[in-house]
């Protein structure tokens, strides 16, 4: 990869911090340790969080008929060959929407095209950079209508969203640009956090929304391990974390956190150093947000920690609709 694109790579990838970083002493060698310590402490056993049955009701009892999955696949082609579309294939989703699939549709894998059971696929890409950004949504069901991008051309040639009108909602997929090493990308990203609002605010005006995807923030202390070591990172600043505040002040709700308000350790993303993974040493950064007028129709918010492929996990939307 040329040096140019490895930066940029770096800038959308690898900005989270999951901790501080021990350095080993001159006789153990090397640049860094593997082990992640939180807040300066030593290494603890992995904070366990079990993904629950799924709850296939809402409320006043209505079944479950609309099954929503999300996933930041950290590069398309990748994720293929982690064979990722067999945990597809037993979730069984209504509509799957992916996100950094670093991935044009002239290059899309054979097995993902070849996918009978979602034959209405929508794919949008960087119009700057190959093998950057990028989103898409499979369905069963033909949407009525199909948009892409939210209309500001500074944020539309980066491939970051895509919408889908159905006879009740709106389904907007979405991966929201990361603010990068040292908060390079910033002011940006409290720009896209206003134009962002105002799209789906315009959209909501009309039916209402469900949002999914990767959004690049963890909200609240409890949405990542190490907040007080992270205050000062992409994803963690108090710029972004009011960005999200801001949507959920316009009367949208966060479906886990509603649901699952004190649940601590869970997590979407961990990077792939110091066996984070393993150690459950993550952030939250992957949502599910819906117009509240869709509370009623809401029946479980899940996320799916145990699958494999990406650097991030999925996470699945039940509803009654």
């Amino acid at each position: 990869m040329p040096k140019r694109a490895q930066k940029e790579e770096a800038v959308e990838t690898g900005q989270q911090q999951a901790e501080p970083v021990r350095k080993k002493t001159k006789r153990g060698g090397g640049k860094a340790a593997d082990e992640a310590v939180k807040d300066g402490e030593a290494p603890a056993a992995a904070a366990a969080f079990e993904d629950t049955p799924d709850n296939v009701l809402t409320g006043d009892g209505k079944q479950s008929n609309l099954k929503i999955t999300s996933w930041n696949v950290d590069g398309l082609r990748a994720w293929v060959k982690k064979n990722s579309l067999e945990w597809v294939t037993a979730e069984t989703p209504d509509i799957i929407c992916l996100q950094e699939t670093k991935c044009e549709e002239k290059q899309l894998p054979t097995d993902v095209k070849d996918m009978t059971e979602y034959p209405h696929q929508y794919w949008s890409s960087s119009r700057d950079k190959g093998g950057y950004s990028g989103v898409g949504m499979l369905c069963k069901i033909k949407p009525l209508d199909v948009t892409f991008g939210i209309g500001v051309e500074e944020h539309d040639n980066e491939g970051r969203v895509i919408t889908a009108e159905f006879n009740k909602y709106f389904l907007v997929t979405v991966y929201v640009p990361n603010s990068g090493r040292g908060l390079v990308r910033l002011d940006y990203r409290k720009t896209w956090d206003v134009d962002f609002l105002a799209y789906i605010k315009g959209l909501e005006s009309k039916k209402p929304v469900i949002l999914c995807g990767d959004l690049n923030v963890a909200h609240q202390e409890i949405d990542l391990k190490n907040p007080k070591t992270n205050k000062k990172s992409a994803g963690f600043t108090a710029d972004e974390r009011q960005g999200f505040g801001n949507v959920l002040a316009e009367g949208f709700i966060d479906s886990y956190r509603h649901l699952y308000p004190d649940t601590c350790h869970a997590y979407t993303f961990w990077t792939y150093l110091g066996n984070c993974r393993a150690k459950n040493v993550g952030w939250r950064l992957d949502y599910f947000v819906l117009s509240k007028a869709l509370l009623p129709h809401l029946c479980d918010s899940k996320i799916r920690c145990k699958a494999l492929g990406s650097d991030h996990c999925p996470i699945t939307l039940l509803m009654a609709m």
